[in-house]
């Protein structure tokens, strides 16, 4: 037999920092001119007071005796020891898995368009000396116009060494680390090249990754029943966080695109940044890497990187895997939205309102997400390469460029355009949805508050018959008619009336108030009157427990109107001779010690 653990509605502290980072937009670009200085940070004194140049001069790793130990202030003296620490640069160079060796896949693509593996380097934390040898004295092909690099655990030194040799900005490094979507423009040199950073956030789904607990001793079905019981608390309603589909057991997680590209005339290089994050799945670098060289075996592509010696044209490979993921997540997410609707119309179960909220807020977060990859593209279709303006290139590349890039950037435009268009559409069946689950939530409420209303007037007819019952209990035999005797039991005999007939007698309707009626008000007082009266006599004689005490017979209950004008004539009596009165509290007198009538 499974046991069935309870959800767990906190997050620990070790959950709490594996959650992806709130992006600080601010610190997102190099134009920012306080890179990670916040309104109260202090700024460094020491810094200020330098005399050094701002700007040092390019190294060309020579003889500088390994300038990367001291990146990004080496290249970068505006970042100071405390902004680099903010940043999480420096917990990225000091704390990193040492156990598993960085390692940097490559594939170049020359100048016919053809993209080859350029085998990989393996990056022992051990041998740092010899990964900086290697870094800086690697050739390449003669032909070669791009090279791609993917990183996979990428360490503390082989981010200074790649920081230090390629000259990037440390906004790369930060961005990526922090997950912040970013894009930008860095050194542009006229007819030479630039550097163009790439950050984006993008949605993409995960199959075998639903489950998030369990024991070895838990069975399939106990987990999947744990883990169908959403609700609002487990889920948090933290965008950052999966979004987990109960319909097809699969789980939307965000993913990154962190791209460096170096353009250049003489060759340029692509740095893609993978991260690793324990219990978040991310695209890893051979992955891509082997995505890449199969988009370079494409007939479409393999005509373009023919003609056009653009090295953006590769860039648009990575970005085509991002819009492949969000396709497919949005997909899956649209399929659940359907099972959720034939829920809430086949079921009435009040999670599912919980469920759907939390759709929802990821639902509007993905807007902005998808909002943010409109802009990337355009950005790339915008930002000019200044190598192509190099003598190399003859101006009919140049142009054939500049409209095969417009073309595909429009391409890919479409595409997210048609992605919003799906995503507004789910929004709106969302919506649907949730107001179907809302009325459904309502008419339980009403459900739940007359089955309330309908216990509470069982008990009060309960507690009246039984108090019906022990009054006629305490008739004394003798008082009883004779034949009423029946089985050991007193029944009572009561007057009913139709609750229909009783609507019927106190509702019509009169001449005086609706003209052309029948009726009329003395008749209505002729009968109303007479049956208010006898109502109320019947409910004195057998239900006030005030008036007579226990024993009471029948004939004397029913007798009570001559019995308490007989107690108020006393009453007067005793009064005008100044004598204590019957009723007075105390005395131990009732309306019984009244004459009886004979």
């Amino acid at each position: 037999m499974s046991v069935l653990f309870p959800p767990n509605y906190t997050k620990t502290f070790e959950e709490e920092k594996k959650r992806l980072p709130t992006p600080s937009h601010r610190h997102a670009a190099p134009s920012a001119p306080w890179p990670w200085i916040d309104i109260h940070d202090e700024l460094d004194q020491e810094q200020l007071k330098s005399e050094l140049p701002p700007v040092p001069e390019l190294c060309d790793h020579t003889t500088c005796g390994g300038c990367w130990r001291g990146y990004p202030q080496s290249r970068f003296p505006n970042w100071t020891p405390g902004q680099v620490a903010r940043s999480k640069i420096a917990d990225a160079i000091v704390n990193y898995d040492q156990e598993n060796p960085c390692i940097i896949y490559h594939v170049d693509v020359n100048t016919k368009g053809i993209f080859t593996d350029a085998a990989m380097i393996v990056a022992h934390d051990d041998q740092r000396d010899e990964n900086w040898k290697t870094l800086i004295t690697a050739k390449r092909p003669e032909n070669n116009r791009v090279r791609a690099l993917f990183i996979q655990n990428l360490s503390g030194p082989i981010l200074q060494m790649l920081g230090a040799k390629y000259n990037i900005e440390p906004f790369f490094f930060s961005s990526s680390l922090n997950w912040i979507p970013s894009r930008y423009q860095e050194n542009p040199q006229p007819k030479s090249g630039d550097h163009i950073t790439i950050t984006l956030t993008f949605l993409k789904t995960e199959q075998g990754r639903y489950s998030k607990r369990g024991s070895s001793t838990t069975s399939v079905n106990t987990i999947a029943s744990s883990e169908d019981r959403l609700t609002l608390t487990e889920q948090m309603i933290d965008t950052q966080s999966p979004l987990r589909l109960r319909s097809s057991r699969r789980t939307l997680v965000l993913d990154l695109l962190s791209v460096h590209l170096i353009r250049n005339v003489e060759g340029s290089t692509i740095i893609s940044y993978h991260p690793s994050i324990k219990n978040h799945p991310t695209t890893e670098a051979n992955y891509l890497h082997d995505r890449i060289r199969f988009a370079g075996q494409s007939v479409y592509w393999q005509i373009i990187f023919q003609k056009c010696p653009d090295p953006t044209f590769v860039l648009l490979t990575f970005v085509w895997h991002a819009l492949y993921a969000w396709d497919e997540a949005l997909q899956h997410l649209y399929n659940h939205i359907c099972w959720l609707e034939t829920k809430v119309l086949t079921t009435s179960d009040m999670q599912l309102t919980q469920e759907l909220h939390v759709i929802r807020a990821h639902h509007l977060h993905y807007s902005s997400l998808l909002e943010d990859f409109e802009k990337t593209v355009k950005f790339i279709q915008n930002t000019h390469n200044p190598a192509m303006d190099s003598d190399l290139i003859s101006e009919t590349e140049r142009r054939e460029s500049a409209k095969l890039l417009k073309r595909e950037c429009e391409n890919l435009l479409s595409e997210i355009d048609r992605l919003e268009m799906g995503r507004d559409m789910q929004d709106k069946r969302l919506k649907n949805v949730m107001n179907l689950s809302a009325i459904d939530t309502t008419v339980q409420v009403f459900s739940s508050v007359n089955i309330n209303d309908s216990r509470q007037m069982q008990k009060m007819t309960e507690a009246a018959v039984k108090d019906s019952a022990d009054e006629a209990n305490r008739v004394p035999h003798h008082d009883l008619p004779a034949g009423i005797l029946c089985r050991g039991k007193y029944p009572l005999t009561t007057m009913r009336f139709s609750l229909t007939s009783l609507q019927g007698i106190f509702g019509m309707n009169v001449d005086e108030i609706s003209p052309g009626t029948k009726g009329t008000l003395a008749h209505y007082l002729a009968v109303a009157l007479p049956l208010t009266i006898v109502t109320i006599w019947v409910i004195v004689a057998f239900q006030s427990k005030h008036i007579f005490p226990e024993g009471t017979g029948l004939v004397r209950r029913f007798a009570w109107p001559v019995q308490l004008c007989l107690t108020l004539l006393r009453d007067r009596l005793g009064r005008e001779k100044n004598e204590i009165p019957i009723s007075t509290a105390g005395v131990g007198k009732s309306v019984y010690d009244a004459p009886s009538i004979k």
